[in-house]
């Protein structure tokens, strides 16, 4: 894919319907050669739109049309450049719980989690958040309702959750953690928010202040330490490697090692991917599913539902 219609799909696909400003910030990036010229001089990981316009809006680019953007960006390339090969897009939407909690109830507990690219850890917690689907009574944790409540769509009868997982061990992983306690990791978190979606920013900030009272272990590096961490795992419960949005950053071939290193791990893996993630899963799949953006949530690699990118919807097509 090409980098004008990379942008062009994000702006279509991805932002329509949820950033008005990031739809026309994409799609006026698409249309413009100059600009396009200058994002080819990135790596390939380097150019993704999300990438891009966060590093510019944390910088101070005017949250306005894509002229105003442009103006400012042009004479600014050069910092932007800076913070994108200093950076990662680690969107840590702890919305994506809802997605994750059904797979989660198909696993006998207690529960290990291990997650892969897990940013600051905010989706290491399923069991302290509070989860509602098409607007049913909120399942609580044990403790009682949480102060972040979880709310998602759904079709195709998906089983329901009578409860959150009981969890005893949890860390992750990942190349560039970011740490709750640390002010200048969780502004470039909320900045990873798009810009109008208030909710998302509220409900990021107060579950990161359920994650500080209590910080995950996420221990920088790559697939490469996966099978030692994962042996810390305690021996009396179920370990569950979660990847969410990650296989997409992997070039195939490191993409697919990684895949036989989850398979070799005595470990259940639940996946929220795109839809071209896992080969397995998308040749599983009823249809592609990917015309407007979706993910697939799969169990061991085999499709449950396609789901919203941040938890929002949850179309349930598996038979159990």
């Amino acid at each position: 894919m090409d980098t004008s219609t990379w942008y062009r799909d994000f702006g279509e696909l991805e932002a329509r319907g949820q950033s008005a400003i990031y739809e026309q910030w994409a799609l006026g990036v698409a249309d413009d050669p100059a600009l396009i010229t200058l994002i080819e001089e990135l790596p390939l990981q380097k150019r993704q739109p999300n990438l891009v316009f966060a590093c510019a809006r944390l910088l101070g680019a005017p949250e306005r049309d894509y002229p105003a953007l442009r103006r400012w960006l042009m004479p600014n390339w050069s910092a932007v450049v800076s913070e994108a090969l200093a950076r990662s897009t680690q969107t840590n939407e702890a919305r994506r719980c809802a997605s994750l909690l059904p797979a989660l109830s198909l696993i006998p507990g207690p529960l290990a989690l291990l997650e892969v690219g897990a940013s600051a850890g905010l989706c290491l917690f399923p069991d302290r958040y509070s989860y509602s689907y098409d607007g049913d009574a909120p399942r609580d944790p044990s403790a009682g309702p949480s102060t972040v409540l979880l709310e998602s769509t759904t079709t195709g009868g998906m089983p329901r959750p009578r409860s959150v997982p009981r969890i005893v061990w949890r860390a992750g992983l990942d190349l560039h953690p970011l740490d709750v306690r640390d002010a200048d990791d969780m502004r470039w978190l909320e900045t990873l928010v798009w810009p109008e979606q208030h909710e998302r920013r509220a409900r990021l900030r107060a579950a990161i202040r359920i994650a500080a009272e209590n910080p995950p272990r996420i221990v920088r590096g790559d697939a490469s330490v996966l099978a030692s961490l994962a042996a810390q795992a305690p021996d009396d419960a179920t370990l569950v490697v979660i990847t969410s949005a990650v296989l997409v950053y992997l070039p195939f071939a490191e993409r697919m090692r990684f895949v036989e290193s989850v398979r070799s791990l005595d470990a259940r893996w639940i996946s929220l991917e795109g839809v071209r993630g896992l080969p397995t899963v998308r040749a599983a799949l009823p249809d592609d599913g990917g015309s407007d953006g979706r993910f697939v949530l799969a169990l061991d690699e085999v499709p449950l539902a396609f789901t919203g990118p941040h938890g929002q919807s949850l179309d349930w097509i598996a038979v159990l």
